[in-house]
């Protein structure tokens, strides 16, 4: 039941994406986070943190800081596959989420201050750290407050203050794939994206 979102608002006979098997919950010595760049309708980042078989996923439009004073805006969407976790490629236009897919950086993760990741999540506040290849130190998730349905799916995502915050701008400093080492431009070019779009979100050469 875990994936029905995500299988729903897909047609996998003309997606590249993967479909991913049921989740089967199982303890890991090491759970995986991956954060994808995605230029859909509008360029945005995908934060994706493994657990229960799945990976919990938010888009987080500006994508992740390292400045601490930063708190990034992360919509809550549907959890996808852990085989989606290495997913670097091109979502054909017209499909949902049509657009250029690159792994922009992959690691594990570990929550923090508590064992109980379903009661944070229920609360509204994870703590956590990561051991990426461009992210890493602690962090967290807050829900924001607020009424209505709509808001139960708002998040922001900041940084702690510790040794690996800054205030440069990662993004921008370390733009291409830790996958295959491409750019937006050279992912859709090998796999018959809009190279053009693609250009766009790699932003000024």
């Amino acid at each position: 039941m875990a994936l029905t979102r995500y299988k729903a608002k897909r047609n996998f006979d003309l997606t590249p994406e993967p479909a991913g098997a049921e989740p089967e919950p199982h303890a890991r010595a090491a759970l995986s986070f991956v954060v994808q760049k995605h230029a859909a309708s509008r360029l945005h980042y995908d934060f994706r943190l493994e657990w229960n078989g799945v990976l919990l996923s938010w888009a987080v439009p500006k994508g992740p800081s390292l400045d601490p004073s930063q708190k990034r805006l992360a919509m809550a969407v549907e959890d996808h596959p852990l085989e989606y976790g290495s997913f670097e490629g091109t979502i054909p236009e017209g499909e949902y989420g049509g657009g250029t897919v690159m792994v922009w950086d992959t690691g594990t993760w570990e929550p923090e201050g508590t064992d109980d990741v379903d009661a944070a999540l229920t609360q509204g506040e994870l703590k956590f750290a990561l051991h990426g290849k461009k992210l890493r130190g602690s962090w967290v998730l807050v829900r924001t407050r607020g009424m209505g349905k709509s808001n139960a799916a708002s998040w922001l995502l900041i940084k702690h203050r510790d040794r690996y915050a800054t205030a440069d701008d990662i993004a921008a400093a370390k733009p291409k794939s830790v996958l295959s080492r491409r750019s937006m431009a050279g992912i859709a070019r090998a796999h018959g994206g809009d190279v053009e779009k693609a250009s766009q979100a790699d932003g000024p050469a």
